[in-house]
């Protein structure tokens, strides 16, 4: 018993009967493993309240169970986010393989004074170094719309908090938290679809263009990618279209304007609403401040010179030849990936005196007359083409009235049939009567109803008599006159009948200007062009255009005569209105059926100008007639066209072959080799088929 010491008793459980039961329980003392067993001191936790279990967050207050739960869902939604991110990864082409996608050719074409007329391409604009930008140009950027870039790693995780605390406050998405470098990826590898699948890709992609690139290079790809709006691609093309200048030289508040714009090209646009770009401009202002990038001083400046928005050079009558060119392009050059320089034959001046011509005569009298469309080429005498205007507005439709378009040229198209007559003996002095014919059931009238009797070729044609023209149509066959037209260059199907000699027969006002050009040139046939060079961002020339044309096509003897009788036209005939003060002149006008078409075809020694005036569904004019509103656009365009030009006779003038030995037609051929005139057609032949979808034999 000595060891059981008198330290402390053994207590044995108690067997009390309570309301008929015995009190079996243990106290806490008594339990085994007890801290108070086998100790007859009372214990610091005796006094302890008891701990409640916290599983599940019970036991705690709402603000505890809210923080548990909360990390609960944060970290699941982590192990989702990893997993749809590690989903989406696989989705995605191997990174190893990943390059940044080549920036699409840019087709820059300049007029003969190397002016920018218009600029084309997927991205139309040059890409510049971010070493070539006034430092405040990127800066805006950064500052409106990734404060924090020179500081993440593509993904901005304050970025993404603020947005979704805005989206949540606002009710509704406005912030999308998307780094520079997210914007970037999106445009270089993705859809703009706004789905999380190709949010979740935007992420992953930000983060390897982190990886591979300096944030100096991610800025650049930035700003020479991002669009605009107007078209405009990278900061060179929209400098260039909003302010006309380069971006090299914009100013702070162009810098802050450009910024502006990424946010919403198409609703900032400062040529659609430039009250909003330029209070979006005053905001990014504001931001460089306070981003440090410029002083209150440079704040104020700017703000007191707001930019000046500059006209749209593009959206003209230039768009016509734009276009033209773009289709004309792959024939000359083939397939390209570099940025390309094209020169064309295009005079500026010209281009807009011949828009202007047209417009201002719509305006006057295209209501009157029952005429919404028209169409003038100018050509020089070698077939360059110097200024073309495609319709009367180019914003309302882009459709190439002088390329693409063929009417019925009426007697425009008579100089073919009475080259014909000549080159089978005839003279201006021979005689036709004129009175009325019949040709199987069809009567052709004169335009008047009037008939002169007996009459020369030449007052025939001045006065536009049609008789005279269907009976020297018949006397020296449809098909010659067909082939005397092919031969000046018409390359439209021509019928051969006897209406072909009223010019029945459809074609293009670039054909028939060109067809024009060996009455001014001295009798060669040319080629009608718009494309002089072609070269590449280095200088390296692609394309130089060398073809002299097809070679002698009317004999000198009767260009003299044709020039001696198309220049009565304009002192007796239907196109008095046409003549040009000290410049000898000639052309001829046109009119098809119930005034559906209007022409006029005239030149000198140095310009070749066509004329179309109509509908384009066809319809019939108030009598608009070549001898009235084709004769003033062509008279306004022409006298200013030659000013300052020093006079050039026609060719032949002065001339009398009305009696002399002519060259017999066989004579009028082109002499040289075979594979001379295969290589001279070269690029033009196949421009041709693909510019009047035949093929040329």
């Amino acid at each position: 018993m000595g060891w059981l010491g008198g330290r402390s008793k053994r207590r044995e459980p108690k067997m009390s009967d309570r309301g008929g039961r015995l009190d079996l329980r243990l106290s806490a003392r008594d339990r085994a493993g007890s801290a108070h067993s086998g100790s007859g001191r009372s214990s610091r936790n005796d006094r302890a309240p008891k701990r409640r279990s916290t599983r599940g967050g019970r036991g705690r207050g709402p603000i505890g169970r809210a923080f548990y739960w909360l990390f609960v869902l944060a970290l699941w939604g982590g192990f989702a986010l990893s997993g749809l991110v590690a989903w989406q990864f696989t989705k995605l082409p191997p990174i190893q393989t990943l390059v940044v996608p080549k920036r699409p050719p840019t087709i820059t074409i300049v007029g003969l004074d190397n002016k920018v007329i218009a600029v084309r391409g997927e991205m139309a604009g040059k890409e510049l170094p971010i070493s070539a930008l006034p430092k405040y140009l990127p800066q805006a950027f950064v500052a409106i719309e990734d404060r924090r870039f020179y500081y993440h790693f593509g993904i901005d995780p304050i970025g993404i908090t603020r947005a979704i605390l805005v989206n949540i406050t606002r009710g509704r998405l406005r912030e999308g938290g998307s780094t520079l470098t997210q914007q970037l990826a999106k445009n270089l590898f993705l859809t703009q679809d706004r789905t999380l699948e190709r949010k979740l890709q935007e992420l992953i992609l930000a983060v390897w263009l982190e990886v591979k690139f300096s944030k100096a290079q991610i800025l650049e790809l930035y700003l020479n990618r991002v669009y605009f709006g107007s078209g405009a691609y990278g900061v060179e093309a929209a400098a260039q279209r909003y302010f006309g200048k380069s971006a090299r030289a914009v100013t702070l508040s162009e810098a802050a304007m450009l910024a502006g714009l990424v946010r919403s090209p198409s609703r900032l646009a400062p040529t659609r609403n430039p009250e909003l770009a330029q209070q979006r401009s005053l905001v990014v202002l504001g931001a460089m401040e306070e981003a440090g990038y410029i002083t209150p001083e440079m704040l104020k400046l700017a703000q007191s010179r707001p930019p000046k928005i500059a006209a749209n050079r593009i959206a003209g009558s230039a768009g016509y030849i734009a276009d033209w060119v773009m289709d004309a392009l792959n024939d000359y050059v083939g397939q390209f990936d570099t940025d390309i320089t094209v020169q064309t034959t295009i005079d500026a001046s010209l281009q807009a005196a011949a828009e202007r011509a047209l417009a201002e005569e719509l305006a006057k009298n295209g209501e009157k007359f029952g005429v919404s469309q028209g169409a003038i080429v100018a050509m020089d005498p070698n077939g360059a083409v110097r200024a073309l205007v495609g319709g009367a507005n180019y914003n309302d439709s882009q459709f190439n009235r002088a390329v693409s378009a063929k009417r019925q040229p009426g007697s425009a198209f008579k100089p073919f049939v009475y080259l014909a007559a000549l080159e089978r003996g005839l003279t201006p002095d021979s005689v036709r009567d004129d009175a009325p014919l019949q040709v199987r059931g069809w009567k052709p009238e004169n335009f008047t109803q009037q008939y002169y009797g007996p009459v020369s070729l030449q007052t025939a044609l001045s006065m536009s008599l049609n008789t005279v023209a269907v009976r020297l149509a018949l006397e020296v066959g449809p098909a010659t006159v067909a082939k005397t037209a092919q031969r000046l260059g018409i390359i439209s199907e021509l019928q051969p009948n006897a209406s072909l000699a009223l010019g029945t027969s459809e074609v293009s006002v670039l054909e028939l200007v060109g067809a024009y050009v060996p009455f001014a040139n001295g009798g060669i046939g040319v080629i009608p062009h718009v494309i002089a060079q072609v070269r590449d961002a280095k200088g390296k020339i692609l394309y130089a255009r060398s073809q002299p044309g097809h070679g002698r096509v009317i004999a000198p003897p009767h260009v003299a005569q044709m020039n001696q009788m198309l220049q009565e036209t304009l002192v007796t005939g239907t196109a008095k209105r046409a003549s040009i003060a000290n410049w000898p002149a000639a052309g001829k006008t046109g009119t098809s059926q119930d005034f559906r078409d209007a022409w006029f075809v005239g030149y000198t020694g140095a310009l070749v100008t066509g004329v179309w005036l109509g509908n384009d569904d066809s319809s019939p004019t108030k009598k608009a007639s070549g001898s009235n509103l084709p004769v003033e656009v062509w008279n306004k365009f022409m006298r200013v066209a030659h000013q300052n030009l020093q006079v050039i006779d026609l060719p032949g003038s002065g001339q009398q072959y009305r009696d002399g030995p002519l060259m017999p037609p066989s004579d009028v051929r082109d002499n040289r080799r075979e594979d001379e005139r295969q290589a001279d057609r070269g690029m033009d032949g196949w421009f041709l088929d693909r510019l009047f979808g035949i093929r040329r034999n």
